[in-house]
């Protein structure tokens, strides 16, 4: 695997993998979860192939017997009960480093009767980012740089920075392994909508059979034309011709495929009139180009779309960064009731210190721009440490005190 690309979390694995018996590797398809388990393993059962599942299903427990540690059980959901043989096996010996589980369902997971509770360290593996495409997984990320140096910790830009057209590019381009590094434009999209038909039809199928096909990909495509936004839950299923309950499945079918994604509002004593309707995003915006059939001149010809895709670009990148880093970063999104403040994205510390976040499609954002930052800032001066205003620009500059637009890139300076 020489040409193997580091990714953020391998050394979260390596040290989970140090530390407890039992790991579960859980996110979308085709994001890298075997590829990179298995530069942590010594030997592998693929439960998607036959002739190792129904061994599986025959007797796990013997099945588990023999194999060399830490071994890779990939894609458990076809073969659930393997859990508990995952269980019984660590419950006998809890040594650190048995076992790696890898699955593409977050369904059921987090039920109590879930035999993998207390046994199995649940880890979530996002898709590619630009940090790991550039080979820069090794220098401290942003957020630690600025909870730990200051504002000033932000002004380092790479040498090579994006255009508008280049961010709306990459957005595109997605962040899945296989098309980002092996295909051209074309083939990229033709495998983009070809693995967008699978999650809506087979996977969503197998984990739950009822659904209409037809009518989840309509819901997926109004949510991909809303991506990063607020939108009235009503609205969206009348858009999509459905009613509040088939939303609400549909909403947890997609979620467990690991393709939407719903940041919350934040929620604070100090401020009584915050909005608490979560902010939906897909996950990659890569999909919202496949689902909506759109190309970069599409998205550039859409003002309201582009916003909505930088938002998404953006999230990405920074999503990868929370499920990897040490910091525990929890994300929030603000909104004042009425509009009158908003933030896109709001990271918080366990201690409670906030790092706020703007997404600007302006190559140079004035101080205007960073009017709700400033505010944040002087309702929370004892908390704020700093507020961000991206952009699509080249240059870095200060809009104030601990404000700072800076260009979207710095996100993997």
């Amino acid at each position: 695997m020489a040409d193997y690309t580091q990714r953020l979390l391998d050394p979260l694995l390596a040290d989970v993998l140090s530390e407890l018996p039992a790991v579960l590797l859980v996110g979308a398809r085709a994001v890298g979860k075997t590829t990179t388990a298995l530069r942590h393993a010594k030997d592998v059962v693929r439960l998607d192939r036959e002739a190792d599942a129904a061994v599986f299903r025959a007797d796990p427990d013997v099945a588990l017997r023999g194999l060399k540690e830490p071994v890779l059980i990939d894609e458990w959901q076809v073969v659930p009960s393997v859990l508990g043989a995952v269980k019984r096996a660590v419950d006998e010996d809890a040594r650190p480093g048995r076992f790696l589980l890898t699955g593409s369902v977050r369904a059921g997971l987090d039920t109590e009767t879930w035999p993998g509770t207390g046994r199995l360290m649940r880890v979530v593996m996002d898709g590619l980012v630009t940090r790991e495409l550039t080979g820069r997984t090794q220098v401290p990320g942003l957020f630690r740089r600025l909870l730990f140096e200051g504002i000033d910790a932000a002004l380092p830009v790479p040498g090579d920075v994006p255009d508008l057209r280049g961010y709306i590019e990459a957005a595109l381009a997605g962040s899945f392994p296989s098309p980002r590094l092996h295909l051209s434009g074309s083939g990229r999209h033709r495998w983009l909508r070809a693995y967008l038909d699978q999650v809506l039809t087979r996977d969503a199928s197998q984990l739950d059979a009822g659904r209409d096909p037809a009518r989840l990909r309509r819901y997926f495509e109004i949510l991909a034309v809303s991506t990063s936004g607020l939108a009235d839950a009503k609205k969206l299923y009348d858009a999509a011709g459905i009613n509040a309950r088939t939303a609400a499945a549909y909403d947890g079918l997609l979620t467990n495929l690991f393709i939407v994604e719903s940041v919350p509002a934040w929620s604070t004593n100090r401020l009584k009139r915050l909005a608490r309707t979560p902010k939906r995003y897909v996950v990659d915006p890569a999909l919202v180009g496949a689902a909506l059939h759109v190309d970069a001149e599409g998205v550039l010809r859409d003002g309201d779309l582009m916003g909505r895709m930088l938002d998404t670009y953006v999230m990405s990148q920074v999503r990868a960064e929370l499920h990897t880093s040490e910091l525990e970063l929890r994300a929030h999104h603000v909104r004042l009731e009425g509009g009158r403040h908003e933030i896109d994205l709001l990271l918080e510390t366990p201690d409670g210190r906030l790092i706020a976040i703007e997404v600007k499609a302006d190559a140079a954002p004035t101080a205007d721009s960073a009017r709700h930052l400033r505010w944040l800032r002087d309702e929370f001066d004892d908390r704020f440490v700093a507020g961000l205003a991206l952009h699509t620009g080249p240059r870095p500059y200060s809009l104030g005190d601990r404000l700072m637009a800076l260009p979207i890139c710095c996100l993997w300076a």
